[in-house]
């Protein structure tokens, strides 16, 4: 066990509490600083109750897990949550509203794959036996590809249904980043882990719960009755070196994780470490948009559908939380990769989303929908493109950055922002 250390954590989304967790598990005295007035960052439930259809318990995005992202998982189980219960858990479904789609069976996540893509019956044969071609010369070479290339690019050969259907939903869901544009290396090793961590790791967990109780709630919980110091709705102003120490706002402290977004970090840093400012200030962004609609007595054929997108249809993905433990009727649709829909307004966005949702639901009137909420994160993640120098966890002695932004291999994700958490407590020295 490291020495007992005065430990600052600028910051309480999910990398800055894994990293107050990690550290109080250490042994060290941590003392967790946020500036919102809820712990979650981006990944949170929403305080209050919506502005219109008195809907309480939304979050301010959906979220969905996966089976390989253990980390999350372990530390979510050490918070006390009962992952069976929190999650509805199911082996990869992509499933459009007619039907079609791939749906994996139980099992080792390879094999499962490759049986669910010949058993695809809408895909011709030259379709799946060219995705499996293509998906055995992944494997082959160890999910590794050239760093410039991008997932269209590397997806290039596939035949266009699977892209269409399958690549491009997958890319968008996990790396909020479009096809033409996404790095493949970090796509390639999140497939990775889907398909080779072991049985289970490709499975879907929808969360039953808010985020907030998923991980936020139970981890400031969990500080508190470990003497943690919580500081909710506190920006750290300064932070300045005092010899081998740092003082935030003038509080001494012997080392300091900065797990705020990647914008107030660069701020904190602008005189202390210029370069890595510079690097975490230029990061780009990809903004998410989730449409909360109701409507009276729908139910889904399955509580996740994937829809087409194009230019007039905005989302991706379609969630019923009436099937995941919210009010009955309420749908979340999720539009990633929404720079474009952002440009066009709230407005124009909402009317497309409900003209989509009409068409889902074959609903001719407008009236059969009611608006609940409609939620624009501008910096939802940054954009994952081929070769990006991400910021490192290291910034100088005693000072160290954690967020999914950081440099790591994974996209910006749940389980990326807990890894970095973990790693820059396990760092601390």
């Amino acid at each position: 066990m490291p020495a007992s250390k005065r430990v600052a954590i600028i910051g309480g989304g999910w990398a800055g509490l894994s990293a107050a967790i990690e550290a109080t598990r250490l042994g060290h005295q941590v003392t967790l600083f946020e500036m919102a007035p809820q712990l979650g960052g981006r990944s949170r439930g929403l305080a209050g109750t919506a502005s219109a259809g008195a809907i309480t318990g939304l979050d301010n995005g959906q979220h969905i897990l996966i089976g390989a992202y253990t980390d999350t998982l372990r530390l979510m189980h050490r918070l006390g949550v009962d992952i069976e219960s929190a999650f509805m858990r199911t082996p990869l479904r992509i499933t459009y509203p007619e039907g079609a789609g791939l749906h994996l069976g139980p099992g080792v996540p390879a094999l499962a794959f490759a049986r669910a893509v010949l058993r695809q019956q809408t895909w011709p044969w030259p379709t799946r036996i060219g995705l499996l071609w293509a998906a055995a010369g992944w494997a082959l070479r160890g999910f590794w590809c050239d760093p410039t290339l991008t997932v269209a690019a590397l997806t290039a050969r596939v035949p266009a249904v699977a892209r269409e259907e399958l690549i491009d939903p997958l890319c968008v869901a996990a790396l909020n980043t479009p096809a033409t544009e996404a790095s493949a290396s970090v796509f390639l090793r999140v497939l990775r882990d889907a398909l080779l961590t072991g049985p289970g790791s490709a499975d879907l967990l929808l969360p039953r719960l808010s985020l907030s109780e998923l991980l936020p709630d139970p981890a400031a919980r969990w500080l508190a009755r470990a003497g943690a110091t919580l500081h909710i709705a506190r920006r750290v102003e300064l932070l300045t070196a005092q010899g081998s120490a740092w003082r935030v706002d003038g509080e001494q402290f012997d080392r300091v994780v900065i797990a705020a977004s990647a914008v107030e970090a660069a701020r904190l840093t602008r005189s202390i470490a210029p370069a890595w400012s510079e690097a975490a200030a230029s990061l780009r962004y990809e903004p998410i948009i989730t449409v909360y609609l109701r409507a009276e007595g729908v139910r889904l054929p399955e509580p996740m559908l994937a829809l087409r997108a194009d230019d007039h249809s905005p989302a991706q993905f379609v969630f019923d939380r009436g099937q995941l433990g919210g009010p009955p009727g309420l749908l979340a649709f999720v539009i990633s990769g929404a720079a474009t829909w952002v440009a066009q307004g709230m407005a124009q966005t909402l009317e497309a989303t409900r003209a989509q949702a009409r068409t889902l639901l074959r609903h001719g009137q407008s009236s059969a929908l009611e608006d609940v909420q409609v939620l624009i994160e501008k910096r939802a993640t940054f954009r994952c493109t081929p070769g990006l120098a991400r910021p490192s966890m290291h910034i100088a002695t005693g000072l160290a950055a954690a967020g999914d932004y950081v440099a790591g291999p994974y996209p910006a994700t749940l389980e990326g922002a807990v890894r970095s958490g973990l790693q820059a407590a396990q760092h601390l020295g």
